[in-house]
């Protein structure tokens, strides 16, 4: 089983950045993808941005160009670089890991962000 711990969430107003980190413990895979979604109030949750093992990244048409995330394999942690952020970008973001292999996953406990207008 695989544990994530989220941090760097927060209030900023709009036009600022925040960075969110997420380390992975336990049983984690050398092969894998982990990433960040996030879920407004009354809406569902969606894909944020994702990477792979081998550095693919896929990333949601509305944070394109702003937010850029990154991993750091040798301490099992992946971050998430959100500029010029929105009204629009407050949501609890969760963190999440995928075995591919093993067709599992795992989510973080969830971190809020709040962007002031």
């Amino acid at each position: 089983q695989v544990q994530l711990v989220e941090s760097g969430g927060g209030l900023v107003r709009a036009g600022g950045s925040l960075r969110l980190s997420c380390a992975a413990s336990g049983s984690v895979s050398s092969i894998n993808a982990m990433g960040w979604y996030r879920q407004a109030p009354g809406k569902q949750r969606e894909l944020v941005a994702m990477i792979r093992s081998g550095e693919s990244t896929n990333y949601a048409d509305s944070v394109k160009g702003r937010f850029t995330i990154s991993r750091d394999n040798a301490k099992s942690t992946v971050y998430l670089q959100m500029n010029s952020l929105k009204p629009e970008d407050t949501a609890v973001y969760y963190c999440r890991y995928e075995n591919p292999y093993a067709a599992t996953y795992s989510w973080g406990q969830g971190t809020q962000v709040t962007v002031s207008s």
